[in-house]
């Protein structure tokens, strides 16, 4: 029988051996996390010059893969989605047009106006393309795009792609692009928390899909989404900004300056300087990412609208 000082000293030693596992745990933990960079992917699988699609496999293998250490997947995969949702793959037609746009519109445009390297070291690792749209018929509505962690951007919707409707494009997927990148980035560095302050106590996240377009403009967002609270709205004024145009813009003031309509027809009053507002939370922005990352919001804005101008030249040039 072992008496009660030898039973203290096993469990003693027992303790003391625990920890050090523990200890030596830890740090092979610690050597073995200290990832390269540039090694996201250890199973890409080698391509196929036997595949239909090797061409274009490739080209996103040299666009995106080594470049950006980024994977374009637009063969859908089922573990990468929401199971709750009955979605559809995105066509190899509408992937190779939204594979051209995307480098286009957003990796060559940071390319150009930030730094070459800025989307290889923030930007997502991931990017997934989805064909149908994720609906809830219960809230009413749809989701557009997603951004998981830092690391993936999910586009729905990719087989309703019309580049030649510009405003159709913007709406669901380049304004999503930078909705979501935006996301990322106040993810990493946060945004002022002045900005809340000018909608505080309108912000709704869960009736905001009632509210119109001019309800969220007299309430100082650019969006009814951005009306939903105030994350959202720091990143719908930011991704707006870019992508829609001076009339766009405009017509968004005009709303703004006047009280909210709501889907019956009726005025809804409130205390807010709408236009007066949406022009603060622009300045905050344009300063935010100015000093947080040294991007210039106007040059940004200025560089997409141009090569809007420009798409169908971009999408008849041969690539593969």
């Amino acid at each position: 029988m072992i008496n009660i000082q030898t039973m203290n000293y096993i469990i003693r030693k027992g303790l003391l051996f625990l920890i050090f596992l523990t200890i030596v745990g830890f740090y092979s933990c610690r050597e073995e996390d200290n990832f390269d960079k540039e090694s996201v992917f250890v199973d890409v699988p080698e391509l196929n010059p036997g595949d239909y699609t090797y061409e274009f496999d490739k080209w996103l293998e040299d666009t995106y893969l080594t470049p950006y250490n980024l994977q374009f997947r637009y063969k859908m995969q089922d573990v990468g989605t929401d199971m709750y949702y009955n979605l559809v793959p995105t066509t190899l037609e509408k992937s190779k047009q939204m594979a051209i746009l995307v480098k286009y519109l957003w990796f060559d445009v940071y390319s150009e106006v930030v730094d070459p390297d800025f989307l290889k070291a923030y930007g997502p690792r991931i990017i997934h393309l989805i064909g149908s749209a994720a609906s809830n018929p219960s809230l009413g509505i749809e989701i557009l795009g997603l951004a998981e962690g830092g690391l993936k951007v999910s586009l729905f919707k990719c087989n309703n792609l019309n580049y030649r409707d510009i405003e159709q494009m913007n709406e669901y997927y380049f304004k999503t692009m930078h909705h979501e990148f935006a996301h990322i980035l106040h993810q990493q560095r946060t945004y002022p928390k002045e900005f809340e302050a000018y909608t505080a106590g309108f912000y709704d996240p869960a009736g905001w899909q009632e509210r119109t377009d001019s309800q969220a403009a007299s309430l100082g967002c650019a969006s009814p989404y951005g009306s939903s609270q105030p994350r959202e709205d720091f990143v719908e004024i930011i991704a707006n900004f870019i992508v829609k145009t001076d009339a766009w813009w405009d017509n968004l003031y005009a709303m703004a300056a006047k009280p909210g309509i709501d889907v019956s027809g009726q005025t809804v009053d409130d205390p807010i300087d709408g236009e007066a507002v949406l022009k603060t939370k622009i300045e905050i922005c344009r300063k935010w990412l100015k000093n947080s990352w040294g991007i210039d919001m106007d040059a940004l804005r200025a560089e997409v609208q141009e090569r809007q101008l420009y798409i169908e030249d971009v999408m008849n040039e041969t690539y593969w």
